[in-house]
């Protein structure tokens, strides 16, 4: 499931940025329309697609008290199921949150949503969570906690906003996330860990009518533990991931 993506979505559109991009149904009510092309889905710094191209969409209605609902989705692809001998059934994620986003002051924001991730064909990987993440004069800090009582988590993450020169936004981000068992191992399954950290720093800029983004991430988890957390080595290693969007 996604983590941090819709965090930076949800604050922007509900900015004076976005809402100029926004559909105005009424003077309450506004639309935004987000496809985005990124060359890799990564979750908590895990990629989704196997290290392949991703194209997204989020639609998300917003209210003028700060109140919004959407739904967002994604192609995902997560290889080959071992257990069963097969290939996993699924080949899209489809989000549906709903949130309220609160302007204390001009620098100071808070933002609160609950989400509810889903797997067509493949219905036991569906969860839902709730997040809460205070934006203070560029700085955020926020947390995640899962609602599901068979795989439960729990992610804290902290970063910094800002705009440097040529128009060019820098973000960056570091994140816990916790599964409260064991799910990482090393090679000889002796070993174990419940939580890994990640991280990204993130370049964007807005050009012939679009926002480009350019992103390093990676996490603190060796090839062992990826391995036997998703089945594969090389999906939670270091990467550069590019990506493509436009709000309407």
């Amino acid at each position: 499931m996604r983590t941090y993506q819709h965090l930076t979505l949800a604050i922007a559109a509900l900015s004076c940025s976005l809402q100029a991009a926004a559909i105005e149904l009424n003077e309450q009510f506004s639309l935004v329309v987000t496809p985005m092309l990124s060359s890799d889905y990564r979750s908590s710094g895990i990629s989704q697609t196997l290290g392949d191209p991703a194209a997204q969409l989020d639609l998300m209605l917003t209210h003028a008290s700060g109140a919004y609902l959407g739904a967002w989705t994604s192609n995902v692809e997560f290889g080959y199921d071992w257990e069963n001998d097969d290939d996993y059934g699924t080949r899209q994620e489809i989000d549906y949150y709903a949130g309220y986003y609160w302007q204390i002051s001009d620098a100071i924001s808070l933002d609160a949503y609950y989400n509810k991730y889903t797997y067509p064909g493949e219905s036991q990987f569906n969860g839902s969570e709730v997040y809460l993440t205070l934006d203070a004069y560029g700085f955020f800090v926020g947390g995640k906690h899962s609602l599901d009582t068979e795989e439960s988590y729990f992610n804290t993450y902290v970063g910094y906003r800002t705009q440097l020169p040529l128009e060019i936004g820098l973000e960056l981000r570091y994140e816990n996330v916790d599964y409260k068992d064991d799910v990482f191992f090393n090679s000889d399954w002796s070993q174990a860990e419940q939580d890994y950290n990640n991280w990204e720093v993130k370049l964007s800029r807005d050009l012939l009518g679009a926002t480009w983004g350019l992103s390093y991430v990676d996490t603190d988890l060796s090839d062992d533990q990826c391995a036997s957390f998703s089945g594969y080595d090389d999906l939670c290693s270091a990467g550069v991931v590019a990506s493509v969007s436009k709000a309407f």
